[in-house]
């Protein structure tokens, strides 16, 4: 269907017209806008802060120690685009300076995304001893990182 309508729409005059070949959830998981019923429901995508400071694979140490500021706990590894590959906890940020953060950083770290409710990732939470929850498009794209606490308080709000 999704061909035959963008031709239609080509043919009523439209000049920018896209087969999105997607489904819905690829769009939304992608943070792109959406509509409906429950679009003011908080996301994990809205209460996602994207100032997380960040550093890459050969980074040393020494360079990238700074750029915590005031985060107490982790800075994240981005790749190409911003594509997230691990985390390295302040803990882990002592020692030899001249190492490069691919050796202390922990792989693969769970993801979420942002299309995912305050209330639905609240619910995930309840046993967790999470620190922070990190925020991705489908493509692996960083959007941010959120503490546990901002979901918990946006989950409490939306019933209410």
């Amino acid at each position: 269907m999704s061909p035959r309508a963008a031709w239609r729409l080509e043919s009523l005059g439209f000049d920018e017209v896209y087969d999105y070949v997607g489904s819905k959830m690829d769009w939304i998981g992608e943070g792109l806008p959406f509509e409906g019923a429950l679009v003011d429901r908080p996301r994990l995508g809205t209460l996602a802060d994207p100032g997380v400071p960040t550093c890459k694979l050969d980074d040393a140490v020494s360079q990238v120690r700074p750029r915590l500021g005031q985060w107490p706990l982790s800075l994240v590894v981005t790749g190409a685009s911003r594509v997230v590959l691990g985390l390295v906890r302040a803990e882990n940020l002592g020692g030899d300076g001249d190492r490069p953060v691919a050796e202390v950083m922990q792989e693969g770290p769970s993801t979420y995304r942002p299309h995912v409710t305050a209330e639905e990732m609240s619910g995930k939470l309840k046993d967790s001893r999470a620190r922070w929850v990190v925020v991705t498009t489908l493509s692996g794209q960083l959007v941010g990182v959120v503490q546990p606490e901002k979901i918990h308080e946006a989950a409490e709000a939306a019933r209410a």
